[in-house]
């Protein structure tokens, strides 16, 4: 079997009386897109520094592919990491600070290097203080995904970029993927983690709640459900993962489901059905079931 590119069993970490992590489970298979969610304060970016060797774990262990993620030295040869606030050397330019970063890496891809900066539109003549916020993360996101690390480790990496090149931010990652690199990706962006991630796990409070591909989450919350029929209204009393049905007119209703869809498809098989719309619920809609104290 292959080495997984992240594992962790038990992972905790506490400040104090603060329990910032408690007995995290993980593990990411090579190869994978894998999106980590959860609002300020629930462990993602604990979980980023104890992956990192950053921290050490109140209990726990955590590997990078089959090394022991405290031993940095080991670690970090098979990591690139882009961090939410990227901080340069002041006085390096862009093109002096990927050459830095590229040779103290894993090795790099100078032509697609190259491709990216052209992509980013990223001015590389620039000093590292001269730089926004924006073009800042550009120049870690081109040195990361040009290195020939196995594993990309992204937090929040996408600050400061406008809707253009968070699209270029996408279609890297997809890249990334199609070479075999692995991508931990931690984002507020839910529409992002939607676009690209394989899988996603859901931290609440310092516990991992949910891990699960996309599919398979939004089989396991409820979509909404209107159908339009003729005659009699199909009788959906008692039909396992219906619930709220709502007459909206004597000729269209709508319903909650959860689950597999076909008890709710055989009941209405008998009534004159003309049409039927089924709203999968989103990213962001499963993210706020776990939260719903953010919709507030």
């Amino acid at each position: 079997m292959a080495v997984p590119a992240i594992r962790t069993t038990g992972l905790t970490k506490r400040y104090g009386t603060v329990r910032a992590l408690e007995a995290l489970d993980l593990e990411v298979p090579a190869g994978e897109v894998f999106g980590f969610l959860g609002p300020n304060g629930a462990g993602k970016s604990t979980t980023i520094r104890l992956l990192l060797g950053l921290a050490r774990p109140t209990g726990g262990q955590a590997w990078i592919f089959d090394g022991d993620a405290a031993d940095v030295a080991v670690a970090h040869r098979s990591i690139a990491y882009v961090p939410a606030d990227v901080a340069l050397w002041p006085d390096l330019t862009g093109a002096e600070t990927l050459e830095l970063l590229g040779r103290t890496g894993a090795g790099v891809d100078r032509a697609y290097r190259d491709e990216l900066v052209d992509r980013f539109a990223l001015d590389l003549s620039k000093p590292g203080r001269a730089y926004s916020t924006g073009n800042r993360q550009k120049v870690a996101l081109v040195a990361a995904f040009a290195t020939r690390a196995p594993l990309l480790v992204l937090d929040e990496p996408t600050s400061g970029l406008d809707p253009l090149m968070e699209r270029e931010f996408q279609t890297a990652v997809v890249e990334a993927r199609r070479r075999g690199q692995t991508v931990f990706l931690s984002s507020h962006q839910l529409a992002e983690v939607e676009a690209v991630c394989d899988r996603v796990g859901i931290l609440r409070a310092g516990r991992l709640v949910e891990v699960a591909g996309m599919p398979e989450l939004r089989r396991l919350h409820r979509s909404q459900v209107e159908v339009i029929f003729n005659g009699p209204m199909p009788v959906l009393d008692g039909v396992p993962g219906v619930e709220t049905v709502e007459n909206l007119t004597p000729a269209r209703l709508r319903f909650t489901l959860t689950g597999p869809p076909g008890p709710a498809l055989r009941a209405m098989a008998a009534a004159d059905v003309t049409a039927l719309r089924v709203h999968e619920p989103t990213l962001e809609e499963i993210f706020l079931d776990y939260y719903p104290e953010v919709s507030r």
